[in-house]
């Protein structure tokens, strides 16, 4: 038996050996990631349908320029977590706020909070979606909103503004007509702007990319 020629090849099985098993440590690591970067990995500007009890809105998100609020927002709709939540501060011309609460009012489970992405260029148009924050200007968590009007109060300057991460594409009527319900004082909540006949949102799905 020539050893001189084995050699060789049992050099080159074990460089296999090894390539495999990183790719399989590799694989593994990427399964485990869960911050919503592996939905639709490739589509820089993924959309989502919001069915209310008042119609249907689709949103068209910036993940070029918002990936961290983008990919956030997408976990939350990918696990089911957006479905049955209320909007529960509407204030014409200002915003529509929603996807914290149940409509007992009971806070929905977040996840950590995310890195303000206010400085990515996108502003709180009319019609924008973005994230809901307390003071804290790295507070985000689930909450988002529509601007219903032109909010520049909202958008960066010497302070930290509110992150932009999309766009309405269909559905700006249902979003008009949402912002004009009545409102008061919540018996249950003490919050203010609430809608007195609740609107929900009965589920978020992502779509097909295109």
């Amino acid at each position: 038996m020539n050893l001189t020629r084995l050699l060789p090849l049992r050099w080159h099985f074990a460089a296999l050996l090894i390539m495999l098993l990183s790719c399989m440590s590799t694989n593994a690591q990427a399964e485990k990631v869960d911050d919503g970067s592996q939905i639709q990995m490739r589509n820089s500007y993924p959309k989502v349908q919001l069915d209310t009890t008042m119609g249907s809105i689709v949103v068209e998100l910036d993940r070029r320029k918002a990936p961290i609020t983008v990919n956030n927002f997408l976990r939350y709709v990918d696990k089911g977590l957006y479905n049955n939540t209320i909007f529960h501060r509407v204030i014409p011309e200002f915003v529509v706020q929603g996807g914290g609460y149940n409509p007992d009012f009971e806070e929905k489970v977040a996840f950590d909070p995310i890195f303000n992405e206010s400085g990515n260029g996108l502003t709180n148009d009319k019609y924008t979606i973005a994230m809901a924050r307390q003071n804290d200007p790295h507070s985000a968590t689930r909450q988002f909103y529509f601007n219903m009007g032109e909010n520049k109060s909202l958008d960066p300057g010497r302070r930290w503004g509110y992150a932009v991460f999309g766009m309405v594409i269909k559905g700006s009527e249902v979003l008009d007509a949402l912002s004009l319900v009545e409102t008061g004082v919540s018996e249950v909540s003490g919050m203010r702007d609430v809608p007195v006949e609740p609107v929900i949102l009965e589920k978020a799905t992502i779509l097909a990319e295109e």
